[in-house]
């Protein structure tokens, strides 16, 4: 007992000086501890900054020169094509109509509502394949609502949205001719529009491969058609939905058939300038909601698969697999 009460006397006076230790950290800890925790507090309650006094980022700084002309000038201008059914062409009464320019007529839309404008003049510019690019650098349009092909070499000049269509050039010929393939058109002229990536690609193959076609440029589809049909060009080389289109709308579409592999494949895409990253942006964004939403493919329907002015001649041309996987994920990045 002696020896218990021995050691708790000597463990007293220890036992008090690590308590005695313990309270001064813990007093020197609790004011560090309270000033940590206003400073938490005071940063939590301080305001976020407003957005809107921020400064402006980079693409806020950059030019916006096709939103600024048409803000500033309440009107947008569509370039659209004379014959290139159903895509963009003249009607019965020479009124612009077409898959192409109802695609455009949305983004008009969306471009109105961007900029907050109560309303939005839609004015109509005629091109062809060789002044549809320049329509767009020059600023005359701000959009191509055609059937212009999205490739590298344009992309140097111009910007392209999401495709609205997938084709690749094929050739139109007379009903009774035996040409089936681009070699059989030796010593035969095969025609195509100034300026068209089909032009290109058959003048290129002929030379390349010594094929001996007379190949001619001509201004426009319906040019290209009379001379098949007056027997002054033996075929037609063309994207084949355009060829599908005119054949229809032809007088006599018995007169002509399309013939042909696939020599190309071609992304067709609505066209306007590449020095306008937030008129881009608008575009494509409608684009992507008019694909999801469905309604670019009632617009398809409306143009592809049902009658169409001005004779109320269907095409039957059911989108291909290679539009539906390219709306799967909606981009402007092509292949070619």
């Amino acid at each position: 007992m002696q020896l218990f009460l021995h050691d708790c006397a000597a463990r007293a006076p220890r036992e008090a000086a690590l308590r005695k230790r313990r309270f001064a950290v813990a007093a020197k800890l609790v004011p560090a501890l309270a000033t940590a925790l206003a400073l938490a507090g005071a940063a939590q309650a301080k305001p976020k900054a407003d957005p809107a006094s921020a400064a402006p980022s980079a693409a806020d700084a950059e030019p916006h020169p096709v939103l600024d002309r048409i803000r500033n000038s309440g009107r947008i201008v569509l370039a659209h094509r004379e014959s290139a059914v159903p895509f963009s062409y003249y009607d019965a009464n020479k009124k612009p109509v077409g898959y192409a320019l109802d695609l455009c007529k949305d983004v008009a839309e969306a471009v109105r509502k961007h900029l907050g404008l109560k309303t939005i003049d839609i004015v109509y510019l005629p091109v062809t394949p060789a002044t549809r690019i320049d329509a767009i650098t020059s600023g005359k349009a701000d959009l191509e609502c055609g059937t212009t092909t999205n490739n590298a070499e344009r992309r140097q000049k111009v910007a392209f949205t999401i495709p609205h269509y997938i084709t690749g050039t094929r050739f139109a010929v007379r009903a009774d001719s035996e040409i089936s393939e681009l070699p059989q058109f030796e010593h035969h002229v095969l025609v195509s529009t100034t300026g068209s990536t089909p032009l290109k690609t058959i003048a290129s193959a002929n030379s390349d491969r010594l094929l001996g076609i007379d190949v001619r440029a001509v201004p426009d589809n319906a040019a290209a058609m009379a001379m098949l049909a007056n027997k002054t060009a033996d075929g037609f080389a063309m994207d084949d939905v355009q060829l599908y289109g005119l054949i229809a709308e032809s007088p006599n579409p018995a007169q002509f058939k399309v013939v042909g592999k696939f020599v190309t494949i071609e992304p067709l895409a609505i066209m306007m300038s590449k020095d306008d990253a937030a008129f881009k942006k608008v575009v494509d964004e409608d684009m992507r909601h008019l694909i999801r939403s469905g309604d670019a493919e009632k617009m398809y329907a409306r143009w592809f698969m049902s009658p169409i002015p001005p004779k109320n001649v269907s095409m039957n041309l059911p989108m291909s697999y290679l539009l539906k996987d390219s709306w799967r994920y909606p981009s402007d990045a092509v292949a070619n």
